[in-house]
């Protein structure tokens, strides 16, 4: 499928048909598209959580209350939610795993590479805690990097999609624990096919006009 036209034809689906259901191989593939999203020096700053069934989706629906009760029919009636988290401090453990899976994929030609990659890693990490100050804002960025790529991919493959920022982040992370776990949460992405009912579906899309947003130096 042509990608300019998925981009022209996806839109936020505002309800879903609870009775379809993503293939089971299509929802592997969004899976490894999740996992292969690029992020800056390959910090991979995240975790996710996937409901793909009625107690789950209950679980996560939760967190969809007063405010945002309007959300909850999405993550209810959708083929699969996930819980896209961010970890809410770049640990040296995770440094240690990151250059450990380096190694074993082998990206390093010598000790002396690897040295190198572990020391360019730390900095930046050290720029952002220590120098910008900023380390949560950065690695955030990095989780919604993800969110983006499946969004398309989610669209080149046929799948409606909703991205959900509205919830209650202090319940969702009492639900799961998160905070143990050092996660925080960034953003529900709701996953399916529309219903009938959707009046978005039908609604022209809107954009500003690229005279507006594009300046060519």
């Amino acid at each position: 499928m042509d990608l300019l036209n998925v981009s022209k034809s996806r839109y936020t689906t505002k309800a879903y048909d609870a009775t379809k259901k993503i293939s089971t191989e299509q929802f592997e593939r969004l899976l490894e598209v999740i996992r292969l999203t690029p992020s800056s020096i390959n910090i991979q700053p995240w975790h996710y959580f996937i409901a793909d069934h009625t107690d789950a989706k209950e679980k996560i629906a939760k967190a969809l209350v007063g405010k945002y009760a309007y959300n909850a029919p999405k993550v209810l009636d959708s083929s699969h939610t996930i819980l896209f988290c961010t970890k809410a401090d770049i640990t040296e453990d995770h440094l240690a795993n990151l250059l450990n899976q380096d190694d074993l994929s082998g990206r390093f030609k010598d000790g002396n590479a690897k040295q190198g990659q572990k020391d360019a890693r730390t900095g930046y990490v050290d720029f952002y805690r220590n120098e910008k100050g900023d380390i949560q804002r950065w690695v955030e960025n990095q989780t919604f990097i993800a969110l983006g790529q499946t969004l398309l991919a989610a669209g080149i493959e046929g799948i409606d999609a909703t991205p959900i920022g509205g919830f209650d982040e202090s319940i969702i992370s009492d639900e799961l624990g998160l905070a143990e776990k050092g996660l925080i949460p960034s953003v529900l992405l709701t996953l399916g096919y529309r219903s009938d009912s959707d009046f978005n579906a039908k609604l022209p899309k809107s954009r500003l006009n690229k005279e507006e947003i594009f300046t060519t130096l």
